[in-house]
């Protein structure tokens, strides 16, 4: 199935689709010098040279140099990469969990900037702008009726602490352009997408990624879990790509008792470091449950080996990933940066979840699709492990290396409740744009209602379903959805109200009807 590219998730401002990054920073020296020895290190600068200043035709040799380091990376292995300077730059603050600018989650409504809704806090929402503002003009600049890149919309909407923008909004809810202007700011970017109660003493938390400010944000939910009751531990890691593997530790820590083992790392030298757990935990007894599936990578592995390797809770899901390799990113002054595989990790009982990679990286990135075929998604018995690489955990349970954390439990694909190809549609940026039109026809009808109320409105019409198909073929998605409307209406109704009232009220919504929260459920 081929997915317009317009359909890519809302873009929330200031963030950039996560790879996996771990690891500190370490700036590579401004100059070298070379000795005769060298000369072939000194080849593609000589190179360089010789395109820039006698070639016949004009060339942007910058462009070049990303490619050249691009593919002497993609020699070493899969998560070794160069990343050009934009991209670096939006990943960045990604990372660290904040950005400055004026704080929207906004998409591009043909040739407008619409906005989704105001970061809750940020200086947008102070300064009184609401869903489905348009922004026509930044200090006078005009925005809209342009096909200007991403970097072009950030550098005028983006800028110091503390400096003033003035924009031109059109309201169309009220048919009216206004002025406003607001002061730039640091905007938190969350990377704990919600802290909700399930029953009266299951407490769930859905991390995102693991940037510089995810430890305190789980830590803040957990405390607010445990005042409403919260006995039992649900932390959500499905499709997390990983992030900061300290970060991580630092989540286990709060889960494992004093001085039990999370995570160690071992380079080409053979250096070992290990990081244990310490005594001051905020969730050391209750029950606790990692939910994983095929995207859980990286970070999110070192979180539900260390959970499982110390028997200390449940691993519920399917295979995940299977990255075990450590980045350290290290600086270009231009502001590109390449991320460069300095060690393999371990979990504690000694496993590298690392899988192969050996086949180059169309194979490595294909692996999803073997699963999908082999039947790995649909039955545990269809899971391939390496028998050669047993351990055991302290209370005598095998856990298996070699390509990922096999579940204690598993749970397939939701084939009972629809096509796998419909749920990867309801969960891409096809949704969210659909429903942000729908609501941009008339949001009166929607203001003021409470969750039931809302609820309740959508799920006794079909007509957003309908409307939903006809938008699909429009976009060029002709696919038959009859038969999983029941699925389809959940996540459309999931959406309405995450864009209407929060991230914690849609996911209160859908988990209602998730299959691994249900296995959750069941057990004692």
């Amino acid at each position: 199935m081929k997915i317009n590219p317009n359909y890519y998730p809302v873009l929330f401002f200031g963030t950039l689709a996560l790879g996996v990054v771990l690891g500190a920073t370490l700036n590579f020296p401004q100059q070298g010098n070379f000795s005769a020895s060298d000369n072939h290190r000194n080849k593609l600068n000589k190179l360089i040279d010789f395109i820039d200043k006698e070639y016949v035709d004009k060339v942007n040799t910058d462009s070049i140099v990303d490619l050249a380091a691009s593919n002497i990376l993609d020699k070493l292995d899969p998560h070794s990469v160069y990343v050009p300077k934009l991209e670096q730059k939006l990943l960045a603050e990604t990372m660290k969990g904040d950005f400055v600018g004026i704080g929207i989650n906004f998409y591009m409504l043909n040739d407008t900037i619409a906005v989704v809704n105001p970061v809750a806090g940020g200086p947008s929402e102070n300064a009184g702008i609401i869903s489905g503002d348009r922004i026509l003009y930044a200090n006078k600049e005009k925005l809209f009726g342009r096909k200007l890149t991403t970097e072009d919309l950030y550098s005028r909407l983006k800028g110091e602490i503390g400096t003033d923008v003035a924009l031109t909004i059109y309201r169309k809810s009220e048919n009216k352009k206004m002025q406003i202007k607001l002061q730039r700011d640091v905007v938190a970017i969350q990377s704990v997408a919600a802290t909700v109660m399930i029953n009266s003493t299951l407490g769930y938390i859905k991390i995102n990624r693991f940037a510089e400010t995810t430890h305190d944000e789980f830590k803040n939910g957990l405390l607010k879990l445990k005042q409403l009751g919260a006995k039992s531990l649900v932390i959500d890691v499905r499709d997390n790509g990983g992030g900061y593997m300290e970060i991580a530790a630092e989540i286990a820590d709060e889960l494992l008792k004093d001085k039990q083992l999370i995570v160690f790392t071992k380079n080409k030298k053979g250096k070992i470091e290990k990081t244990y757990a310490t005594d001051d935990g905020e969730f050391e007894t209750g029950k606790v449950y990692i939910l994983i599936n095929e995207s859980s990578a990286s970070a999110s592995e070192i979180l539900a080996g260390a959970i499982q390797d110390n028997d200390r809770g449940t691993v519920i899901g399917r295979r995940s990933f299977g990255k075990g390799l450590v980045q350290r990113e290290m600086n270009f002054q231009d502001g590109s940066a390449v991320r460069l595989t300095i060690a393999r990790y371990y979990t504690p009982t000694g496993r590298s979840i690392q899988k192969p990679y050996q086949k180059g990286i169309n194979d490595y990135y294909s692996d999803f699709d073997k699963r999908l075929s082999n039947g790995e998604l649909y039955k545990k018995d269809s899971i391939k492990v390496d028998l050669k690489l047993k351990y055991k955990t302290p209370k005598g349970k095998i856990v298996y290396g070699g390509g990922g954390i096999v579940p204690d439990i598993f749970v397939p694909i939701e084939v009972e409740q629809g096509d796998e190809k419909v749920i990867y549609l309801m969960q891409s940026g096809a949704t969210g744009y659909y429903v942000f039109e729908e609501l941009d026809k008339s949001r009166k009808q929607f203001q003021g209602l409470k969750i039931t109320q809302l609820v309740s409105k959508l799920e006794k019409s079909d007509i957003y379903f309908e409307n939903f198909k006809k938008y699909l073929s429009k976009n060029g998605l002709d696919l038959k959805l009859e038969k999983d409307k029941k699925l389809v209406k959940r996540y459309l109704t999931a959406e309405f109200v995450r864009q209407l009232l929060g991230e914690n009220d849609y996911y209160s919504l859908l988990l209602k009807e998730d299959s691994m929260i249900k296995k959750v459920q069941t057990l004692k």
